[in-house]
């Protein structure tokens, strides 16, 4: 320090302004111990007052204690030490060396530029400088980028040094759970057995079912709790899974005894406001730095592990238009195993029926995601199912009793894996209810704060070991009953029926799909339309192939065998309507198609085409009566008489006119006569009342006064216009009723 002396370039309009000592350290760890770095930039003070200025001037700015130079987005104090230059309030700025202030060169060129036209001087361990001097700003401008090439080449420094010795499988990284460091810094599996036992278990049921989900859902079924332990932390906790937790024990290459280095990568950007955000994202595993199988003991072998990824990345959901993913609960068999013969692209899965559980396979991603005119194909999925299990089941048959007897083999080894879980935790509640006794026991009993928590302790430890006995119990009562001798003897004359079994109630549609991917790959569907055919070709597991030609139905074949009453029933109401009316009757009347479908306006079409019925032409139906009336629909008397739907309605429930439908739940027709015409006027009659003065006038009630009219003892009409619409009643003299029908 004793090389800071005043100079020339220090000047009064300098010493009017305050001086800023900028104190910084990288991190909080250079803070605690580079404690002599840290007491060396505090000194600064008393070289500012040594060189002219008041002590209550000096203004200290450590705001950016334990944070990193290289920017300035953090560094709030960094930050109001530049703007308090652009205000003009600083005179001089102190640091012990350019690399505190900045090691970015963006940062250092902006501090000179504001320094050069505020006149701010920047004093270091080496002397005075006035950025607004050529040969000051020069020398500033060199020792900022050896700052920044600094902080570059020690960056290089360590990170070689990391990957160098990633390279060779000796960096100490963080374990999962699991695994712990011997006292030679190699990774050896936890000595905890319970703890083993369950992380088995997760790959154990994802070898079973497949997905991580479903690996989670059979955990909870069962209380089976896994081991987790905190970041840097030695204790392990037994917590409630989460799928996070299953999917990082399955996605984890440690377990698979590999030492993997450079699995995330940091990336950085300018976010709207124009900061760099860094953010850290997941690297490929193609592309990961180091990958070292056989590093350290495993759970599976590396073969599995990589089998295990491509399993989890093929239950992905898929895009929006695609298919695939992990098997689920629908009917569908070939769900994410169908592809289209035309585009490639695979096929979507949709369901219809009475029930939900028709499949249909569709290809019409280029409709939705790239706007193509039309569907690429479909057809239905019922009959290629059944056309693909014969070739399945054809392909197990010489292998199907072999298989039974190996399954019914490992069913007792496969029971007690399962048991051993279950087993250890019952074992570990039972020595941590052991354990929190004996705690509680150690206590003084005078001591109630301390033995009231440890007594709670103890209730827990022992609640948890009840749940886990009951858990073991419950496991115990599952084991499956073994075949004898005579049994398995049987069985090799008898064979096993894999139909039987895949078929069977007490098979899932999860379970069915689960068989079905084991042996098929791929089935590829090229549907020609004209032949109604459908090329299919089945690629097994392994490469191997098989083709057939599937007949598809023909439009409206389902509606041949449809029951003969709905056949005669439509050809009656295509008579007089089109097929979305006779759809919609259909629908009412609880009707379905032979496969159990709901009619809709194109099954009513194929049923039509099918049986030969015509179309429904547009036409006014007359029907010859006495005065010539015409039966036309309610739609249409609405017009010809000008009263409202919900009356005339009335009208044919209390019977003052005549209607009539072709089938109950069908449309209603009315006969509009001549007569009906006249009984509907614009105008009110001339002392003709109203329902309620009628029936005052007569002195009997309104419904007897309705009586009357339908009986033709009172004269009647209906207005139609006005704000006197509705029914007018000639209570002086009786007549004809009204709507009574004539002949």
């Amino acid at each position: 320090m004793s090389k800071i002396e005043a100079t020339s370039k220090l000047g009064p309009a300098h010493l009017e302004r305050a001086p800023y000592i900028y104190v910084r350290q990288s991190t909080l760890a250079q803070v605690q111990e580079n404690t002599e770095s840290l007491e060396r930039q505090y000194e600064l003070a008393a070289k500012a007052v040594e060189l002219g200025w008041a002590a209550d001037q000096v203004v200290v700015v450590d705001e950016d204690l334990g944070r990193s130079g290289a920017g300035s987005s953090a560094r709030t104090g960094f930050k109001g030490l530049v703007a308090d230059v652009g205000l003009g309030k600083v005179g001089a700025i102190f640091g012990i060396e350019v690399s505190r202030l900045a090691r970015n060169s963006t940062d250092w060129s902006q501090l000179l530029d504001l320094c050069a036209l505020t006149d701010t001087l920047i004093i270091d361990a080496d002397g005075v400088y006035h950025p607004g001097d050529h040969n000051d700003r020069l020398l500033l401008g060199l020792k900022g980028t050896m700052s920044a090439y600094e902080l570059h080449l020690i960056r290089s420094r360590l990170n070689g040094g990391l990957k160098h010795k990633a390279a060779k499988g000796e960096l100490r990284q963080t374990l999962p759970v699991g695994f712990v460091y011997d006292d030679n810094d190699h990774v050896v599996v936890d000595p905890d057995e319970s703890v083993r036992e369950a992380i088995a278990t997760v790959f154990r049921r994802f070898d079973e079912t497949g997905s991580a989900r479903q690996v989670l859902l059979s955990l909870l079924e069962d209380n089976v709790s896994l081991p987790r332990r905190r970041p840097g932390g030695r204790r392990v906790s037994w917590e409630r899974p989460n799928y996070p937790a299953v999917h990082h024990i399955l996605a984890n290459p440690a377990y698979a005894g590999a030492f993997v280095f450079g699995r995330r990568r940091t990336e950085k950007r300018l976010d709207g406001e124009g900061r760099l955000v860094a953010r850290t994202k997941q690297v490929p595993p193609g592309e990961w730095e180091v990958v070292l199988p056989g590093h350290h003991e495993a759970y599976i072998p590396w073969e599995r592990f990589e089998q295990n990824q491509a399993r989890l990345r093929s239950n992905w959901r898929a895009a929006r238009g695609g298919a695939g993913g992990a098997v689920r609960e629908g009917a569908a068999l070939l769900q994410g195993r169908i592809r289209c013969g035309r585009c490639g692209r695979p096929m979507q899965v949709g369901y219809s029926g009475a029930n939900g559980d028709c499949p249909r396979y569709t290809c019409n991603r280029a409709l939705i995601m790239y706007g193509a005119e039309r569907t690429c194909q479909s057809l239905g999925g019922k009959k290629l199912e059944a056309r693909v299990m014969e070739e399945v089941f054809a392909v197990l048959e010489p292998a199907a009793m072999e298989a039974t007897l190996k399954a019914l083999a490992e069913v007792e080894s496969n029971y007690q894996a399962r048991m051993a879980v279950f087993e250890l935790a019952a074992e570990r509640a039972r020595y941590q209810a052991g354990r929190a006794r004996r705690q509680y026991d150690a206590v003084e009993p005078e001591n109630r704060l301390v033995a009231r928590s440890l007594e709670a302790a103890w209730e827990q430890a022992l609640q948890n070991q009840r749940q886990a006995e009951a858990d073991l119990a419950t496991q115990r009562a599952r084991k499956p009953v073994g075949l004898s001798q005579e049994e398995v003897t049987w069985l090799k004359c008898a064979g096993a029926d894999l139909k039987a079994v895949f078929y069977a109630k007490t098979t899932t549609w999860r379970q069915r799909k689960q068989l079905l991917r084991a042996l098929v790959a791929e089935v590829v569907v090229t549907v020609r339309s004209a032949e109604r055919e459908a090329d299919v070709v089945v690629v097994w597991e392994g490469g191997a192939t098989s083709s057939f030609v599937l007949a598809l139905n023909k439009p409206g074949r389902h509606s041949r065998v449809t029951g003969e009453g709905t056949v005669e029933l439509v050809r009656r109401l295509a008579a007089r309507y089109d097929d979305k009316t006779i759809a919609q009757v259909l629908s009412k009347q609880g009707r379905r198609t032979a496969t159990g479908l709901s009619f809709s306006q194109r099954r009513v079409q194929y049923l039509r085409v099918a049986n030969g019925i015509p179309a429904y032409k547009p036409t006014v139906t007359v029907t010859p009566g006495e005065d010539n009336g015409e039966v036309v629909s309610i739609s249409a008397a609405e017009k010809l008489l000008g009263v409202s739907r919900a009356t005339l309605y009335r009208w044919l429930a209390d019977g003052s006119v005549s209607g009539e439908q072709l089938t109950p739940e069908g449309p209603w027709h009315i006969r509009v006569t001549d007569e009906l015409r006249k009984r509907v006027v614009p105008e009110v009659p001339e002392g003709w009342l109203g329902l309620d003065e009628a029936a005052k006038a007569l002195g009997v009630a309104r419904q007897t006064v309705l009586h009357k009219v339908q009986r033709g003892e009172l004269e009647a009409v209906h207005v139609n216009r006005g704000k006197r619409k509705g029914l007018r009643i000639n209570v002086k003299a009786p007549a004809i009723g009204l709507f009574e029908t004539v002949g």
